[in-house]
């Protein structure tokens, strides 16, 4: 349990403002030299002298907090994340607080890095930065090889091994630190060197195994936006089988290990020399099939005489003849039928005649048979007005009497 301190300040004392703010900063910093706390970041503010405040807190408290512009992060500080601090109390006499200069940060656990991973994870997921539809083949058989790795490190000594053993190539090293506060940027700038120079075909970011939060650098933002940026297929070698970063998800292809990212990038030697024993072999055996064939081919061919050869040819012309003779005497009927039917047009057209003809006189017959002066030449008579108009009834004044043999006027 925490003890009280002895007060040192008598009752009697007076002091100046400047003096108590004096003196209370001394205190709080003499009694806590180094401290660690535990708890979650938020109010983050990152000014433009490169410094940035923040407070840590938990259920009960809240606390300021400050990190010096050349303080190492080793990881992006965010809100809400849980942590571990290393530093020193003082206070702020301006503004009568107290807070703690921050001189080293870790995340507080593996709990709280997989959170936080999980978190970035799904925001980057979310601009399609992970979609399968934008991954890259890799090339059969590359001629250089650009890795992004520590020099000193066994990731790189293990992957040069593994290709000399396989399919010795050409390899380009970017050196970069892969574990601290500045890896995730170097790493980003060995991806967009090689994409700018353009001088590998394909690129291998690669790191041994180690603890999560040694591994935390290649899940930074910087370093899966420079891998999904890059036009040269890029491979993930990153931690050992278990281990997963971000940059997993944003290359495209992720191995298991280093030396399994040198494996997936060449074939080896013994592989494709069985490749080229297997192709030979199957144009081997398809050109021997192919000579049995046409040998086969030729055997069949029948050799025919001059003889044999011009009474066949002959025979082909004694059938198109004949054929020839079937169209023509088709032709020549056709042509003949329609010359008879000409000749019969005469005969045709002086019966159609004779026919209208009998159709006109039956037709003047039936219209002297209805005509109105038979009608008169029986007895009957027209009686008309002064108008011409015949008249039926006995109201109108008759001008004119039409008789079979001709009209009598009534004026």
């Amino acid at each position: 349990m925490l003890q009280k301190p002895e007060s040192f300040v008598k009752p009697d004392m007076v002091f100046s403002v400047s003096d108590a703010a004096t003196l209370l900063k001394k205190v709080v910093e003499t009694a806590f030299p180094e401290i660690r706390i535990r708890g979650e970041l938020s109010q983050i503010t990152r000014a433009t002298s490169g410094h940035m405040y923040m407070t840590i807190k938990d259920e009960g408290a809240a606390i300021n907090a400050i990190i010096w512009r050349g303080t190492p992060v080793g990881f992006k500080i965010e809100d809400g994340t849980e942590v571990i601090i290393t530093g020193r109390f003082t206070t702020y006499p301006a503004r009568s607080n107290y807070q703690i200069i921050i001189n080293s940060i870790e995340l507080a656990g593996v709990g709280a890095i997989l959170k936080m991973l999980e978190m970035r994870k799904q925001k980057l997921a979310a601009e399609g930065l992970f979609d399968q539809s934008r991954k890259k083949p890799l090339p059969r058989f590359p001629q250089t090889i650009g890795v992004v790795t520590s020099p000193t490190g066994a990731a790189f000594q293990d992957i040069q091994n593994r290709l000399r053993e396989r399919f010795p190539v050409h390899v380009l090293l970017y050196p970069a630190t892969v574990q601290g506060a500045t890896a995730a940027a170097e790493v980003a700038a060995g991806i967009e060197y090689f994409n700018t120079k353009n001088n590998v075909d394909v690129i291998i970011v690669a790191r041994g195994g180690g603890s999560l939060e040694d591994l935390l650098p290649f899940s930074e933002e910087i370093v899966v936006r420079a891998a999904v940026a890059s036009h040269i297929p890029l491979i993930s070698g990153v931690g050992h089988e278990p281990d997963w970063m971000l940059i997993d998800f944003a290359a495209d292809v992720r191995a298991p290990t280093p030396t399994g990212a040198a494996e997936m990038v060449v074939p080896t030697k013994l592989s494709l020399v069985q490749e080229l024993d297997n192709l030979s072999h199957r144009l081997n055996t398809g050109f021997v099939t192919k000579i049995s064939h046409l040998k086969r081919d030729v055997f069949n061919i029948n050799i025919k005489s001059p003889k044999q050869i011009l009474m066949e040819q002959g025979q082909k012309v004694d059938d198109l003849a004949h054929t020839m003779s079937i169209i023509v005497d088709n032709k020549i009927n056709i042509i003949r039928q329609k010359i008879e039917l000409v000749s019969k047009f005469p005969t045709i057209m002086e019966n159609r005649l004779n026919i209208l003809k009998q159709s006109l006189i039956h037709t003047g017959q039936m219209l002297k048979s209805l005509s109105y002066k038979n009608v008169l030449a029986r007895g009957f008579a027209i009686v008309r007005d002064k108008d011409n108009n015949i008249i039926s009834t006995n109201t109108a004044v008759p001008a004119s009497i039409e008789f079979s043999d001709g009209t009598l006027k009534l004026d």
